[in-house]
């Protein structure tokens, strides 16, 4: 009994201590849309594929409920993440990469991604894989471009 129970502890601690990846926030001077379409922008011009757009107010809306302005990208380019994946396979369940806009109960509109060397770490990769260093290069200058005035 007191031998489960301290299974128990060690098994709720090792969960709990499972890394998360960070979120990195941009202010963005612009609307969501606007902040999005000029991720959007960078994302092409830098050769990236753009997968899809979700805009999660406007789907909100559709089912009769209210949400800030709220919008999410996802991009990404095979020839970068696959060698990620091949690290380890989960990281498909990361990649290709998002970048959320969102407007707050303040009125600031916010540009924000998972920071790679934690999202990578979540999955187990190791932190001295040289794609990543490529991605958080990438992801930091793309949101630069994308919230510059």
């Amino acid at each position: 009994m007191i031998r489960s129970a301290v299974l128990a502890v060690i098994f709720a601690v090792a969960i709990g201590a499972t890394a998360h990846a960070e979120l990195v926030r941009k202010e963005s001077p612009y609307p969501v849309k606007e902040t999005i379409d000029r991720l959007e922008a960078a994302i092409k011009q830098r050769g990236l594929a753009v997968i899809a757009r979700v805009d999660h107010s406007g789907a909100a809306n559709k089912a009769g409920l209210e949400l800030r302005p709220t919008e999410l990208i996802i991009f990404g380019s095979a020839a970068v993440g696959t060698p990620l994946m091949q690290a380890q396979q989960t990281m498909g369940l990361s990649l290709p990469m998002k970048a959320l806009s969102w407007q707050d109960a303040a009125g600031q509109v916010w540009l924000g991604y998972d920071e790679p060397a934690t999202m990578a770490a979540e999955r187990r990769v190791p932190a001295d894989h040289p794609v990543l260093k490529k991605i958080d290069d990438a992801l930091r200058g793309l949101a630069e471009e994308a919230t510059k005035r």
